[in-house]
């Protein structure tokens, strides 16, 4: 499977067209749009949020509720469009409107993609790179990834996602006894913790950072059960689902680390307490002592629980906006302020558990079989029946 996405912050219109979902998947509109809904909560979020109230309109491949097997077009509407449409226009302007419409930016934020986008594509208006690269497009990633999860619970997959830390602020209780329990959790936190007490604390944090006119960053984890053992590959370095799952999540806009299982903490450990021991019973098939390895080993699934976190910077936009550079002048500005979030955490992990679900998803449907769901599941029964007795 792939899917690509088109569309501006500000533009008319947020697109992605997904490629390879199976046919005979149960797809609605409401299934994706909770999922959209998701992704909007989070303490800090800012006015934005308010404006787009994210609804999918689902225009090709699916038909009475059923995947196709052909491409499904997604499509998420911008309501604040409606106030940008001169300035976001596709139409060519005239040289009387050109300045007035225009809004052209010359400063470049720091933490950005402006500058470095603008020198690639030699721009002289940074508009033209920062509407792209604005994580207002990771609505139809989340979009993707909402069919990704629908794919992986008819599968027998499970994910969610929480917050481990923000501003500095970690939570020290991290229990749940399922993925379904930890979804009840978190959506009930304004914060998407498991902890109540970090949780309280991460949103005075939050309070702060915006009274100071600044942003705060943090820690989500993703976990996924159910995973059968042997996914991905050990062959090439570009088959490692371990590898795709880091790539992933690194590619969350402002998402600086990635670790699995225990992550950076291995080394500073011995072998002997990182390694998770195997054993065997005919009611499970062959199981692991501990998770260390978060899932993985070799670049392939190990059959337990996937631990992926990533760290996600603060936010570059601020209201204090740092030192810049105006490139037309090459005289010292503070940079341009655009309308931002104290802390995006929340709503980050939201996406991260759409990026990972994607990837598992496509894992799946890759290995297993790519036409038909009810082919997939037969599949899939058979090498779990295999690996068991294997």
């Amino acid at each position: 499977m792939r899917y690509l996405t088109a569309g501006e912050s500000h533009g008319p219109q947020l697109t992605t067209i997904i490629e390879g979902v199976p046919a005979g998947l149960h797809l609605t509109a409401e299934m994706v749009n909770s999922e959209l809904a998701r992704r909007q909560k989070g303490y800090g979020r800012g006015r934005r949020m308010q404006i787009e109230k994210d609804q999918v309109h689902i225009t090709s491949g699916v038909r009475h509720g059923l995947t196709l097997g052909g491409p499904i077009a997604l499509v998420v509407e911008n309501n604040d469009f409606k106030h940008w449409t001169k300035i976001m226009g596709a139409a060519p302007i005239s040289d009387e409107e050109h300045e007035e419409v225009k809004r052209k930016i010359t400063r470049p934020r720091p933490g950005h993609a402006d500058l470095n986008g603008a020198i690639k594509y030699g721009h002289r208006d940074m508009r033209n790179v920062l509407e792209r690269s604005s994580a207002r497009e990771t609505t139809v990633r989340v979009a993707a990834g909402a069919v990704a999860k629908i794919i992986l619970k008819e599968l027998g997959v499970h994910i969610g996602g929480h917050v481990l830390e923000i501003g500095g602020v970690k939570s020290e209780n991290t229990n749940y006894q399922s993925i379904e329990e930890l979804q009840t959790i978190t959506e009930a936190s304004p914060v998407r913790c498991l902890d109540e007490q970090a949780g309280e604390k991460m949103m005075r944090a939050i309070d702060s950072a915006k009274e100071n006119g600044d942003s705060i960053g943090g820690i989500v984890e993703v976990i996924a059960e159910g995973m059968p053992i042997g996914v991905g590959s050990y062959v090439h370095y570009d088959r490692k689902l371990e590898a795709i799952l880091a790539g992933a999540m690194m590619s969350i806009n402002a998402f600086k680390g990635v670790e699995v299982g225990i992550g950076f903490e291995a080394a500073s450990r011995p072998g002997s307490t990182v390694h998770d021991e195997i054993f065997w019973d005919e009611t499970n098939g062959y199981t692991r002592g501990t998770n260390n390895a978060g899932g993985f080993e070799g670049g392939m699934t190990t059959g337990m629980p996937i631990v992926i976190r990533g760290v996600m910077k603060p936010i570059p936009t601020l209201y204090k906006p740092l030192q810049s550079v105006d490139i037309d002048t090459k005289e010292p500005f503070k940079a341009s302020i655009e309308r931002s979030d104290s802390c995006a955490v929340p709503a980050a992990s939201v996406v991260a558990e759409s990026v990972i679900a994607w990837e598992l998803a496509n894992a799946l449907v890759e290995q297993f079989g790519r036409d038909r769901m009810d082919s997939i599941k037969e599949n899939i029964n058979n090498h779990q029946t295999y690996a068991r007795d294997f």
